[in-house]
């Protein structure tokens, strides 16, 4: 941790490094995994308890995962792919909502303290999933000539340009989309992580250099980071989904 001589420990990419819990042949289980395990088991566990005997007057339980899960199928699938289209999607999205979303909010739970997030493996897998969903669709549904049309947006009418529409789309579509379906949810979480860390850091830093004032100051701005962090969490799973529906959309949307 370098203090560039004033003895400040300033954070940087060794905040998102963690030594290894346990070693198996080679293979290193970190805090990171830890806390991705958690979170599957958190929403499997939350789901399972709340839907696992459901009454036709729910509990406060059953409530709050309906509330939920209703969300996630009329606020973003129905509104993105249609009733029709959407429905076999719902649990995949419902479970990617809630999955990305419990990662995110571990960043201010008190000992856990850090988004997975952002660690770029995990945000890269799930937009990896949604890649291997979107294209064999798009094959599916409009055979092997009409899948590279629907995916390079060829179109005749544009005469000579039609090949340099083709060529950018193909480019944007295959491998810009899911590099920044990505880096979208781990930029945010990254940033913001470093955000929370030098803050922090800092308010403790000057309350022992005797700043109380200056201290008081940078622990207003921690607080008011870890309320923005929420509403930023929520986005981030909200805007992944979004986006993942948009492309099952195009998917199944014809080519014209």
């Amino acid at each position: 941790m370098s203090d560039n001589g004033c003895g400040f420990p300033a954070p940087g990419l060794h905040s998102f490094l963690f030594q290894p819990i346990f070693t198996v042949a080679g293979f290193e289980f970190n805090k990171v995994m830890l806390l991705a395990l958690i979170a599957t088991g958190v929403v499997v566990t939350f789901f399972t308890l709340a839907f696992g005997k459901a009454k036709v007057v729910p509990g406060k339980l059953q409530l709050a995962a309906e509330a939920g899960y209703d969300f996630v199928r009329r606020g973003i699938v129905y509104e993105t792919l249609g009733k029709k289209e959407g429905e076999k999607f719902v649990p995949l999205m419902v479970s990617l909502f809630f999955f990305i979303w419990i990662m995110n909010i571990w960043s201010v739970i008190p000992l856990a303290q850090f988004p997975v997030g952002s660690i770029i493996a995990y945000p890269a897998v799930l937009a990896a999933i949604v890649y291997l969903i979107w294209v064999p669709l798009t094959f599916k549904r409009h055979g092997f000539v009409g899948g590279w049309k629907n995916i390079t947006g060829y179109d005749a009418s544009l005469g000579p340009v039609k090949w340099l529409v083709s060529a950018i789309e193909f480019f944007s579509n295959l491998l810009v989309r899911p590099f920044t379906h990505a880096v979208r949810l781990f930029a945010n979480m990254f940033a913001g992580h470093l955000m929370l860390v030098m803050f922090t850091v800092a308010s403790w830093y000057l309350l022992n250099s005797w700043m109380i004032p200056a201290a008081g100051v940078s622990f207003a701005m921690t607080m008011a980071m870890i309320v923005f962090e929420l509403f930023v969490q929520a986005v981030q799973a909200y805007v992944f989904v979004l986006l993942a529906c948009s492309y099952l959309q195009g998917a199944l949307a014809e080519h014209h």
